[in-house]
């Protein structure tokens, strides 16, 4: 069994090849159990709560993946990353074991592929100014993931803690983009936002649909549980909703609580993220509309990321 470290994993991961890959594979068959959610708790502190997940895919190409993924928020406070994961690929055939790789690498690359995958369809295509929410590894990386759909020349990033975002904003830089932190002042930020990328393990919700402006794009990717929002309700008021599964109407709070408050209604969502791939849904109508893509994550996704760096080795 071959072991892809982080380098390896990540180096076939450029998000020009991986932002088609996923529209491909969504647009494909893929069989896509439901993911293992297991709450883990220890000694009774809250600090040291977290989330396993189990997420598995097999597709008809013979590849078989399973992710295994700890979620623990308390992390930040320890100087430690909140996510860990790790990903074994399979032959989908026989069950042998190909590769072990990192599952913290693909989970951060195709999460802000997917991400940019539905602002492909859902963002005015002339959005240039980025604001990002969140300072952690996929955050990191979604200002290359929308360039890579949209022309982003304009970067500002938001975080509860400021000196995390001045230091997020000043990396940006030296890579050559047109980065700021914002301070204080979020609401403004997001006024004038043309797409509003959320990336937090946010428990009570950071955007007000009041801040909205017309033609925005808000795309939330951080929440993942019922328990877990990015958004208050009212940002799905009046708006064109997306998801990228229909597993997305069971598991994200910012969903939940938006059906409870009568703000969004769960016939009401407008598609899914394979609906849009296969031109069975309309994304974007108008450059005045809102727009809300809200992703809980799929396997599938971990797959295609999987499958594409064990073929650019094979090829090798």
């Amino acid at each position: 069994m071959k072991h892809f470290d982080e380098a390896a994993t990540g180096a076939p991961l450029g998000f020009e090849r991986l932002v088609p890959a996923l529209r491909a594979a969504f647009a494909s068959e893929a069989q896509v159990p439901p993911r293992h959610v297991h709450s883990i708790e220890t000694g009774g502190d809250a600090a040291t709560r977290g989330t396993v997940l189990i997420m598995p895919a097999w597709s008809d190409a013979g590849f078989l993946g399973i992710k295994t993924i700890n979620i623990f928020p308390g992390n930040g406070a320890r100087g430690l990353p909140g996510l860990h994961a790790t990903y074994v690929l399979y032959d989908a055939r026989t069950g042998v074991p190909l590769a072990m790789m990192d599952g913290n690498e693909i989970t951060a690359r195709r999460t802000a592929a997917a991400s940019a995958l539905g602002a492909s369809f859902l963002a005015r295509t002339n959005a240039r100014k980025l604001l990002v929410l969140g300072t952690g590894r996929i955050a990191r990386m979604l200002p290359a993931a929308h360039a890579s759909v949209r022309p982003i020349d304009e970067v500002q990033v938001w975080n509860h803690r400021p000196e995390g975002a001045q230091a997020l904003a000043e990396q940006w830089r030296s890579e050559g983009w047109n980065a700021q932190a914002v301070g204080t002042d979020l609401e403004a930020a997001v006024r004038s936002a043309d797409i509003v990328s959320c990336a937090t393990l946010a428990t009570t919700p950071l955007v007000r649909g009041e801040w909205l402006a017309p033609g925005a794009h808000l795309d939330l990717i951080g929440s993942f549980t019922p328990a877990m929002r990015e958004a208050d309700v009212q940002c799905f008021d009046g708006t064109r909703t997306f998801i990228d599964t229909p597993e997305a109407l069971q598991k994200a709070g910012d969903l939940l609580d938006a059906i409870a408050a009568g703000t969004l209604r769960a016939d009401a969502v407008q598609g899914t993220l394979a609906e849009l791939c296969r031109g069975a849904r309309p994304g974007r109508t108008n450059d005045t509309e809102r727009t809300v893509f809200k992703a809980v994550g799929s396997a599938l996704e971990d797959l295609s990321a999987a499958t594409l760096v064990w073929q650019a080795d094979a090829n090798r």
